[in-house]
């Protein structure tokens, strides 16, 4: 696939015509990481934004005890590093290669250029960032009132609209993440979370396939964590 073609396929850039897009992809390169490999350090200073296009990567941020915290998990067509291109401050978390991944990169100058140029893509923006906000609000409330299962079954119910494909009202997920990285998004442990992904299955809710989940009747789950 070009890089105009995986430009098409990310949200702020949709709105562009073709030749737009391929003025944008001549000014981005390619480059990849390895599995484990960290790609942005917290606090380091941006200079660069980010598009995926093949893997997927983890947000991370450490607790005051060293643990790791997972914030989200990105994949194919996901962009970050924009917030220190916009206000010009270090990064706000750490940015690692979960698989081995391929991204394309576009410098801070390029990228303020497209703002300005495309007034379009400042707006997809701003309503991606509104987005991602509400997410992390809700994921606040969560990791704050829930208890220990219930904010397990609130992480698969976010990987699931991020990441599933739906079909007869049931939602499966390829690639679910590791046990402990599951952990590290709710806040708990990994005995907790493979606990609680055994008792779904025995509750008939969930099938696990290898490293793929099914959640049975979405719509009733997401009613039963709420």
């Amino acid at each position: 696939m070009s890089k105009t073609d995986h430009l098409r396929n990310v949200p702020i850039f949709t709105d562009l015509s073709d030749s737009d897009l391929t003025k944008i992809s001549t000014k981005m390169v390619s480059r990849e990481y390895e599995k484990g490999q960290i790609i942005l350090l917290e606090e380091s200073m941006g200079e660069t934004f980010f598009i995926i296009t093949r893997g997927t990567v983890k947000v991370t941020r450490l607790s005051d005890d060293g643990r790791e915290v997972i914030l989200a998990m990105l994949g194919e067509s996901d962009f970050f590093g924009e917030m220190s291109l916009l206000d010009g401050e270090g990064r706000s978390a750490n940015i690692v290669a979960n698989e081995n991944a391929e991204v394309m990169t576009l410098s801070r100058r390029d990228f303020l250029e497209c703002l300005e140029s495309y007034p379009k893509i400042a707006i997809a923006l701003l309503e991606e960032l509104a987005v991602r906000l509400r997410k992390s609000d809700q994921q606040i409330e969560s990791l704050s009132l829930s208890d220990s299962e219930q904010r397990i079954g609130i992480t698969l119910i976010r990987l699931a609209e991020e990441r599933g494909t739906i079909k007869r009202g049931n939602v499966i997920v390829h690639n679910l993440p590791f046990q402990q990285d599951i952990a590290n998004m709710a806040g708990t442990s990994r005995e907790t979370v493979s606990r609680t992904l055994k008792l779904l299955e025995d509750k008939k809710l969930v099938k696990r396939d290898g490293s793929d989940i099914t959640i049975y009747n979405f719509s009733a789950f997401q009613e039963s964590f709420s």
